[in-house]
């Protein structure tokens, strides 16, 4: 089982909210890269252990209203409270036009994916479906986009079929944003990528195995009713302004091994500080907002 995530805290919504809506597997993270080089990440938000029997994962080839061109892959084993699980593509030789997956990513999986045409083979315009016996629980794009038989991928912008913007879901790693609590059960129309994925440069998988979700709450975050924000998120070079409603004491930027990589005390304990200046590299943190009524907030912030 690869490790996971770290510790997140309460944004803007309730616990209870938040308990109702930790209740099930969801696909937390899509690498669509170079090759063959193509993964999904599961993640499992509830404080159990979840047993994958039953569960499958489909993909809806080129916009189709069925998965039969698209491959299935059964999954296998648990995943544990708070935790991931990768699948990576399988293929380990290969031609020009159709290469091995990168060994190192392949090394990153918890179940290796099968022969063509399975799930991970997707190049963009397919949507990825993630089912638990009958039921789908969570969806990666649109199924039967008749847009999709033509279209490299869906976009950030209307009509959100790649034509305008970026086409997010091809050449791309996606990784689900830690206000997402719970998969999406119904067919969307339309797929709007950005509402609830950031994306990532292609072939970035430094974040598999991992994921930071406000479904992990500790003691002091369940007693926190504090409003804060942080902006702007994804941030293009690191320089943020966060706000609160509480006086800030200091702010704690933390990687996905626990590590904390920058540190400011706000010398002046004030509701808002900025942060001027670029502070970390490219990838996805957790901020930590340290209040002089030793509480805290955490979320994630992006660095693009």
């Amino acid at each position: 089982m690869k490790k996971t995530l770290l510790f997140v805290g309460v944004l803007l919504c309730s616990v209870n909210v938040a308990k109702a809506q930790c209740s099930e597997l969801f696909i937390s993270e899509y690498v669509e890269g170079s090759g063959n080089d193509k993964a999904i990440e599961l993640y499992n938000p509830t404080g159990t252990a979840i047993n994958l029997s039953g569960y499958r994962i489909e993909r809806f080839s080129n916009g189709s209203s069925t998965s039969s061109a698209g491959g299935v892959l059964s999954l296998t084993g648990s995943i544990a409270p708070y935790s991931t699980f990768v699948i990576a593509n399988g293929q380990t030789t290969g031609t020009t036009s159709s290469p091995a997956c990168t060994p190192a990513l392949q090394a990153m999986a918890d179940q290796l994916d099968g022969a063509y045409p399975a799930p991970t083979y997707m190049n963009g315009n397919d949507a990825i479906a993630l089912y638990k016996n009958t039921a789908m629980v969570d969806l990666l794009g649109k199924i039967g986009d008749g847009s999709m038989t033509t279209a490299n991928g869906w976009g950030d912008q209307f009509p959100y079929d790649g034509s305008v913007g970026k086409a997010w879901t091809e050449n791309h790693t996606l990784i689900r944003k830690a206000t997402v609590m719970g998969g999406v059960t119904v067919n969307p129309d339309p797929f709007i990528v950005n509402t609830q994925w950031d994306s990532l440069p292609k072939d970035t998988w430094t974040n598999l195995g991992s994921h930071t979700c406000n479904c992990f709450v500790g003691i002091k975050e369940i007693t926190n009713n504090i409003s804060f924000a942080v902006y702007p998120n994804p941030s293009a070079d690191g320089v943020i302004t966060i706000s609160a409603t509480e006086m800030i004491a200091s702010v704690e930027i933390v990687n996905l091994v626990g590590q904390v990589v920058f540190t400011v005390d706000n010398l002046e304990a004030s509701k808002s500080l900025s942060l001027n200046h670029g502070i970390v590299d490219k990838g996805i943190y957790s901020i930590r907002i340290n209040y002089t009524n030793n509480l805290n907030s955490q979320t994630n912030l992006v660095v693009q």
